[in-house]
């Protein structure tokens, strides 16, 4: 039994962040259940800025064990 991690971005545009989160939530849960991920160790979320600093973006990394 070893960890594994997987990342998955998701660019986030004005007024439209709710949506675009449920997108990324279904993509990894998508991920999970294809691949047969039994147990989550964590997840985590990070978020990417233009250079005035505006969030225009989200990362999310899941570590798992296979």
């Amino acid at each position: 039994m070893g960890y594994k991690v997987k990342s998955f971005g998701m660019e986030l545009r004005p007024l439209k962040a709710m949506r675009e989160l449920h997108d990324l939530d279904a993509q990894v849960n998508r991920f999970v259940a294809e691949n047969g991920v039994k147990r989550i160790v964590s997840v985590s979320d990070s978020s990417t800025t233009d250079d005035t600093g505006e969030t225009i973006g989200i990362v999310r990394v899941v570590a798992y064990e296979d």
